[in-house]
């Protein structure tokens, strides 16, 4: 079972002025990977905030995958790539790039996302936008690779190679 924390960075929805339709998104996607929500909060747009959330997810909760939705825009306050960069130890481009580049299809809009994703310690740590639709769409093009990634980083296999059909005898 792969152990999901989700963090929705909105100072509305941490004020209990919104709804967190993009959480409660992640919430229902995630069975598709064998993945369960195990952690979960709506704090203020606060760059120290989320990072030491993310930091007590990964370190303290030892969870495989924290998912953030929310502050990757243009926004004054949205600073969740900037909470991300600042406890993660190792960037992982790829993800943010496939979401940004599957969402271009959908939309212009999409090259504006500052999302980031990147492995502290065993855990993940993936910015989403803040939309439902967004989220949706983010995910479906991540998940096909997600599980396998999250299992070379909790070191339970070290094989990427698909195997070659020529040498199936």
């Amino acid at each position: 079972m792969i152990r999901v924390g989700v963090i929705t960075a909105s100072d509305k929805g941490s004020r209990g002025e919104r709804e967190d339709l993009s959480g409660e998104t992640i919430r229902q996607l995630v069975g598709q990977i064998g993945a369960e929500v195990v952690e979960y909060c709506v704090l203020p747009d606060e760059r120290e905030v989320l990072a030491a959330k993310m930091k007590v997810y990964a370190d303290a909760a030892g969870l495989d995958l924290v998912l953030t939705t929310g502050g990757t825009g243009f926004s004054q306050r949205d600073v969740t790539p900037e909470a991300t960069l600042s406890v993660v130890e190792r960037l992982v481009p790829g993800i943010a790039e496939v979401m940004r580049w599957e969402s271009l299809k959908k939309t212009p809009k999409a090259m504006l996302s500052r999302a980031v994703a990147g492995i502290r310690g065993k855990t993940l740590i993936v910015n989403l936008p803040g939309s439902p639709k967004a989220v949706r769409e983010c995910l479906e093009a991540i998940f096909p690779a997600l599980p396998h990634g999250l299992e070379i980083l909790k070191g339970e296999t070290s094989e990427c190679a698909e195997p070659d059909a020529s040498s199936i005898k």
